[in-house]
């Protein structure tokens, strides 16, 4: 963020007094005159971050992903969404990555809630040099977005050489065998699972990085699905994410393929670490291992 205030004397942002959660306080120190703290009030944070965007600035707006999705949500379909404003959302606690801060403070609806929105982009990185490269781009973009991240820490996958573009999937590993389409957390579990079935049986399993949930890569979805074998995974409620935007598509091209989607089942669960609920849920390294082996009758 401090590099985006550097590049753009436009660029604001905007916190509901969680400097500390969403790292915010270096930004707040290099330019306290484009620092705002609401104070815990998410929904006047997004009506005062669409306010700035309305004068012209480039508002980006931080807090957990269950307060931003639910607690401000008119305010993020009416003064944002509505209005076509420059404001980027961006959500930390993404899925269950809270652990055991429990179910109020984990993102398991957002995505569906947020990509019901007209006008609204939603990201999810996979990495930090991708995360890097997508707040770059958010400076070009005209138009909200919504960005949501784990607060688990993730390994680099990509070299510098790569290069992000809003909209189009990332191949994070290419294979003719069957693929995973996944978004945030779930890419690295699915490298490792890709990984280890390589060495078992010599099968090459594509990794599609899908960073953009809205608007969806519609041609790597059906590049995906022509290997015959899809696992849609991510952290995030299995309605309404990512699995039904993937299976939309493949309903809509009427491809045959052996399909699953791998989720937050719909239901509550007590609090416990992020590592153990992705397991619970299946879709850490062994259950995503699991559920492709499955699929391809192995």
């Amino acid at each position: 963020m401090i590099e985006l205030g550097k590049k753009d004397g436009k660029v604001v942002v905007v916190n509901a007094d969680l400097m500390g959660t969403c790292r915010n306080r270096t930004f707040v120190q290099e330019f306290p005159e484009r620092s705002f703290n609401v104070g815990i009030a998410e929904q006047n944070m997004v009506s005062f971050a669409a306010g700035l965007a309305q004068e012209g600035y480039k508002a980006y707006a931080f807090s957990m992903a269950p307060f931003i999705s639910m607690r401000a949500c008119e305010q993020c379909r009416t003064d944002v969404a509505y209005g076509n404003r420059n404001v980027r959302l961006i959500a930390t606690y993404s899925g269950v990555s809270g652990g055991i801060s429990g179910a109020t403070h984990w993102g398991m609806e957002d995505c569906a809630i947020m990509g019901s929105m007209p006008n609204m982009v939603v990201m999810e990185p996979s990495d930090p040099i991708q995360a890097r490269q997508m707040l770059d781009e958010s400076l070009k973009h005209d138009g909200p977005i919504y960005i949501r991240s784990s607060v688990e820490p993730v390994p680099s996958i990509y070299g510098e050489d790569y290069r992000f573009e809003i909209g189009k999937a990332s191949i994070a590993r290419d294979g003719g065998d069957g693929a995973f389409i996944c978004s945030g957390i779930t890419v690295k579990h699915a490298l490792g699972a890709v990984e280890r079935i390589y060495h078992e049986t010599g099968k090459n399993i594509r990794v599609v990085d899908m960073h953009t949930i809205k608007p969806l890569d519609r041609k790597a979805v059906k590049e995906a699905a022509g290997t015959g074998c899809v696992v849609v995974a991510q952290d995030h409620n299995k309605m309404g994410g990512l699995g039904y935007a993937v299976a939309e598509v493949i309903a809509e091209e009427r491809m045959a393929v052996k399909f699953a989607n791998v989720g937050i089942d719909d239901r509550f669960v007590p609090m416990a670490h992020a590592p153990f609920l992705y397991h619970e849920f299946g879709y850490d390294e062994e259950g995503l291992y699991n559920r492709m082996m499955s699929l391809l009758g192995m």
